[in-house]
């Protein structure tokens, strides 16, 4: 595959809330999920091979907090899953990540994104 191969076909976000608002009692991997199954619906797509999610706040999350939003978003059990923390740049490492696995032919189709919950 190559660069100009690589298309954006879809995209979602939750609304923002305020810091202990009303979003505050939902987990990041729940309001990640929303997102990641908005942006699938959108892109008129079954699934994905892979899920990249930036999440930083991780502690008291459980394991793999991007592995939990895909599942909660519907996606299937073998999508794999990465959860990355890179502060405030996890988001964006997550997209070239996506990048990274499309362009090696890892995967044909690629959710990235970032989540979090305060």
């Amino acid at each position: 595959m190559s660069q100009e191969d690589i298309v954006i076909v879809g995209m979602a976000r939750t609304p923002m809330g305020g810091l202990l608002g009303e979003l505050a009692n939902l987990s990041a991997p729940d309001l990640g999920a929303v997102a990641v199954k908005a942006a699938v619906k959108e892109a008129g797509v079954k699934g994905a091979d892979t899920i990249f999610m930036g999440n930083v706040l991780s502690a008291g999350l459980g394991q793999a907090p991007a592995r939990q939003a895909a599942l909660k978003a519907g996606l299937d059990n073998d999508t794999q899953a990465v959860t990355l923390n890179k502060m405030c740049g996890s988001g964006l490492q997550a997209v070239a990540m996506a990048r990274q696995a499309l362009l090696s032919g890892e995967s044909d189709v690629v959710i990235a994104g970032g989540m979090e919950s305060m």
